[in-house]
């Protein structure tokens, strides 16, 4: 199987990630901005490869797969890192709850298209605008929360981009019902579950 351009950012993107956990960890002073850095870069390739894909018609099964993997992989291990540090000045719940509703509902829906595409109803739980809204949110969120510092000393960068993890959180319990919806005459069929 040839790796074209588009599968190729999109594998950077994961295999970025053991170096970003590797630096978020190191004890030096420019370790939040590389990592930054990083992850900005990830969510910049996220939407360029998306982009010269469907410009160049360099679309394939592989690389539809590997998108979402990739994207929720990056988020999930950036969560998870801000969870064990807190960057923020609140008790370690009002960084653990938004990151748990997130990881959860990206685990929840994923199972649900893999079902949902076994069935043969996967275009029931196609990618939602708010779906779309919810990453922008979470992709501004994140890094800021890395960066931790405020910005030109005056910016609170940590307590805006808290802010903008809760609207993502919401954002993504909004769009997680509303696939839930989509799917749910299907999920509650009879004629599609065994009987146990």
């Amino acid at each position: 199987m040839r790796i074209n351009l588009p599968t190729a950012l999109t594998l950077s993107r994961i295999a970025v990630i053991p170096v970003f956990i590797v630096i978020f960890y190191l004890p030096v002073r420019w370790a939040n901005d590389v990592c930054t850095t990083l992850f900005v870069i990830a969510a910049i390739t996220d939407w360029l490869d998306g982009y010269i894909a469907r410009k160049y018609s360099l679309t394939s099964r592989f690389g539809a797969f590997l998108d979402p993997v990739a994207d929720k992989l990056m988020v999930a291990v950036a969560l998870i890192l801000l969870v064990s540090r807190n960057p923020t000045e609140y008790p370690s719940i009002f960084l653990a709850l938004p990151s748990a509703i997130i990881i959860g509902r990206e685990i929840t829906i994923s199972a649900l298209r893999e079902w949902m595409a076994e069935v043969g109803e996967s275009a029931k739980v196609a990618v939602s605008y708010i779906g779309k809204i919810k990453t922008a949110a979470q992709l501004v969120a994140i890094p800021m929360m890395i960066f931790k510092e405020p910005l030109f000393g005056i910016f609170p960068v940590v307590d805006i981009g808290l802010v903008l993890l809760y609207a993502a959180a919401i954002l993504t319990l909004w769009s997680m019902l509303i696939y839930l919806r989509g799917a749910w005459p299907t999920l509650s069929s009879s004629a599609n579950m065994d009987d146990k």
